[in-house]
């Protein structure tokens, strides 16, 4: 949102001299921060007024003009090569020595053998519009308040500065300048003034004051025209008024240097005054001319298969019965709440006009707008919600405006067609509850000094809830302001969150206990960050061989299913920073996966747990290279992880990479496969290398290496945290080197060792494993360390030697021995 601050001076006098950088602190203080303040005059210092008195063609080049310009000291010759330049013409002229706001510096120079001494400018080349199809008008012959060698600043009113707020979708209030200005003014609401037109007539004002209403739930008639609602859900009211005898021509300037300022195009004095209604108060108006409607009817209702309209922007585009349409008695004239067709449009010829000022509803408008791939300034208010309390103000401002710029005269009565008057809400506030979420206490009066200012009307009468307050809320904070909640958000933000003590006060804890899935999400994180792993969130949509649910409305066609499987995703993210030269890559996601259900039945949603591993283990070093991922490292986080969810008793055993996905959950692995089962012997992960051709990686790439478990949806509470002293007795180490055959895996031995070596028994572990030359074929030798210990003595060689021996017997029945015995 653009907003002025000569606008917001206007709006709300206390800001006069306000510096912009204190009001920029201010609007993000409150929640909406300014991404850039423009001095509107910056770089313009040079330009001025001129008028072009002559216009030949060149000698030497057809697309060019000579023009004779007064630009207030002498006439001097331009080259122009605009195809709008006419002779009487007032346009910025920059003589020799200004410099452009881009910084480009006008001289004297020779353009195909004729002097040129100043350059006349468009709106792009002066930074204050996109327009550079031709040069930016500022009158055609007679001009009121212009004369050569006038500052353009003076002339365009660009002695201004331009804020551009950004405004969350919940605020649509704050698209107006009288709504950012009862954010900013002292008093709020009670400090705000209503807008004076210059040139306007006391007689003029009061006629338009005392206009009555003719208001009716369905159809309203006047001599001119009957207006009719057939779809109140879809605009709960709408109100017209007629305009007879207007001139349309260019607006005053004051006029058109408003709307300029907030970058806005002026049209013409009656579409000009419904543009600055909508960006004063922030209800968007449409102005038909009335001897266009057929039927002299207006009727609102949904549009038929098909039917056509072409809109402001010369497009013919087909409707269709879902959106809501304005149309007389032959078809649509305009889009509703988006734009206004070209049948009706208001033009130099206009004399009559029929104004429009509507409420509807924003969710069929944000689905009209997104089919028809029409975005505009009425749109964008109406999708969010303009004030229904509102109308009334914005269409008296709006017929004000034009009959003091364009001429005429109003044709009462207002026609209101009401079908669903707006009632304020009421809302119950405790200021006990308020304590209670702020942690400080707020009086009553307080309160009501906090909420006044912005619209809200607080009384302390009795309310049904003993000690509460009455708010009654504004419309223009109906959409957003509708819980008790909400208003204490309020109160914390016009109290400041920074005035709010750092300590905080006394509080019970709960006595419910957190979730237990949320509090198992919370031990992952804890131990893949600490690794150094980054947490990544991709969408849960996927393309048909990724998924097996279907979405009904697809955000894409490549994007139509639920995934299965989260892996696929982080595997892409992987491809994503390889190039970008990020060579290291750790990533893990927690989500959910979709199956489909049974018939009838809704779809089958898990909790998944997905790890991607690339490139170093360790950072760079200038000592030497860092070692690679690799499959060790794999089974390290598979059992590390298999023991944070499912507590002791998970294993981890080979498995196919071709295992079906019934079986477990499916990666895209190769090569050997990890399986983790839990301690009741279900296979809920797998992990391995991650096949060549399930990546576009570049090929200086390393190996991929990838992991996916299923996460209990209801896991079993951890047990309570025990402490226990540090050993008091030293340990006693055995190394064993067996000899496994091939059906014997490291895992399936260390199993065995802890079933028979005792309790004595503290840890046991590979370091070393060996095959090849003296060794039998399909042999291999693997070493494993065996640490015992005693809590209460020290350890003799012949318990250890027992407990060695126990071990050695259950391993030789399935044929391991020692290697060299």
């Amino acid at each position: 949102m653009n907003v002025s601050l000569r606008w917001l001076e206007a709006v709300a006098p206390d800001l006069r001299g306000a510096d912009p950088d204190m009001l920029a602190e201010r609007l993000a203080s409150l929640g909406f921060p300014v991404e850039s303040i423009q001095h509107l005059s910056r770089g313009l210092a040079g330009v001025v007024v001129g008028q072009v008195l002559e216009v030949s063609p060149h000698p030497n080049a057809d697309r060019l003009r000579i023009c004779r310009v007064d630009g207030g000291q002498g006439e001097v010759q331009v080259v122009c090569g605009a195809p709008n330049v006419v002779a009487g013409g007032w346009y910025p002229l920059a003589p020799v020595g200004a410099t452009l706001p881009g910084g480009l510096e006008i001289r004297k120079a020779k353009l195909r053998g004729e002097v040129s001494e100043g350059m006349l400018c468009s709106e792009r080349e002066l930074e204050l519009g996109r327009d550079q199809g031709g040069l930016m008008t500022l009158a055609e012959g007679a001009a009121d308040g212009l004369y050569p060698g006038q500052s353009l600043r003076e002339a365009l009113g660009l002695d201004d500065v331009v804020l551009e707020v950004e405004v969350t979708s919940n605020r649509p209030d704050l698209l107006s300048h009288r709504g950012v200005a009862r954010e900013l003014a002292a008093a709020g609401d009670a400090g705000l003034h209503p807008i004076e037109i210059p040139g306007e007539r006391e007689d003029d004002r009061e006629a338009i004051r005392v206009l009555h209403p003719v208001s009716d739930p369905r159809e309203v008639r006047s001599e001119a025209v009957t207006v009719r609602i057939e779809d109140p859900e879809r605009c709960p009211r709408y109100l017209g008024l007629v305009l007879r005898g207007v001139t349309v021509a260019p607006s005053p300037q004051w006029l058109q240097n408003r709307l300029r300022a907030i970058g806005a195009r002026p049209i013409n004095n009656v579409v000009d005054a419904t543009n600055l209604t909508l960006f004063e108060l922030g209800q968007p108006l449409h102005a038909f001319d009335l001897d266009t409607l057929a039927d002299q009817m207006v009727v609102v209702r949904r549009a038929r298969t098909g039917e056509p309209i072409q809109t402001l922007d010369g497009v013919s585009r087909p409707l269709s019965p879902e959106m809501l349409a304005i149309c007389d008695g032959a078809g649509p004239i305009a889009v509703a709440g988006v734009m206004g067709g070209e049948a009706s449009e208001v033009t130099a010829a206009t004399r009559n006009v029929f104004l429009e000022c509507a409420l509807f509803a924003p969710g069929p408008i944000r689905a009209t707008r997104k089919a028809l791939g029409l975005s505009t300034d009425a749109s964008y208010r109406f999708e969010r919600g303009v004030d229904p309390a509102g109308l009334e103000e914005a269409l008296r401002l709006a017929a004000r405006l034009i009959v003091c710029t364009a001429g005429g005269t109003v044709e009462g009565p207002i026609l209101d067609v009401a079908p669903e008057p707006f009632e304020p809400a009421v809302i119950e506030l405790r200021p006990a509850r308020v304590e209670k979420l702020l942690g400080v206490p707020f009086a009553p009066e307080a309160i009501e000094r906090l909420l006044a200012p912005l619209g809200f009307r607080v009384s302390q009468e009795p309310a049904a809830t003993p000690a509460a307050l009455s708010v009654q809320i504004p419309g223009f904070r109906s959409y957003d302001v509708r819980r008790e909640v909400d208003l204490i958000e309020e109160i914390a933000r016009r109290h400041g969150y920074d005035a709010f003590p750092e300590t905080l006060g006394a509080f019970r804890p709960g006595s419910v206990p957190d979730d237990a899935f949320l509090r198992l999400e919370d031990r992952i994180r804890d131990l893949l960050v600490a690794e150094g792993y980054f947490e990544a969130q991709t969408p849960a949509f996927a393309g048909a061989d990724e998924g097996e649910v279907a979405l009904q409305n697809p955000m894409s066609s490549d994007e139509g299913f639920l995934r299965r499987q989260i892996l696929p995703s982080l595997l892409r993210r992987v491809a994503y920073n390889l190039s970008r030269g990020n060579r290291d890559v750790r990533l893990f996601e927690i989500g959910t996966t979709f199956r489909r259900g049974a018939a009838g039945a809704p779809p089958v949603e898990s909790p998944h747990l997905a790890l991607v591993l690339h490139g170093a283990r360790q950072p760079s070093h200038w000592t030497g290279a860092s070692p690679r991922w690799d499959l060790w490292d794999v089974r390290g986080v598979l059992a590390r992880l298999g023991t944070a969810i499912w507590g002791d008793g998970c294993t981890l055993r080979p498995a196919s990479p071709d295992a079906p996905a019934d079986e477990g959950p499916s990666v895209h692995v190769s090569g050997e496969v990890l399986e983790l089962v839990d301690p009741s012997g279900t296979p809920v992960g797998r992990g391995g290398a991650v096949r060549k051709q399930a990546l576009d990686l570049p090929p200086w790439a390393d190996q991929v290496w990838g992991m996916e478990l299923v996460l209990p949806t209801e896991p079993e509470p951890r047990p309570t945290v025990r402490y226990r002293a540090i050993p008091r007795h030293p340990g006693m180490d055995r190394d064993l080197a067996l000899l496994l055959p091939a059906a014997w895996t490291a895992e399936a031995v260390m199993e065995i060792i802890r079933a028979h070596a005792g309790p004595l028994l503290v840890e046991t572990q590979v370091f070393d494993q060996y095959a090849g030359k003296g060794l039998p074929e399909g042999v291999r030798s693997v070493g494993f360390r065996l640490r015992f210990r005693a809590e209460d003595r020290t350890l003799t060689e012949a318990e250890v030697d027992a407990a060695v021996a126990a071990v050695l017997a259950q391993l030789g029945l399935g044929g391991i021995e020692l290697r060299g015995s």
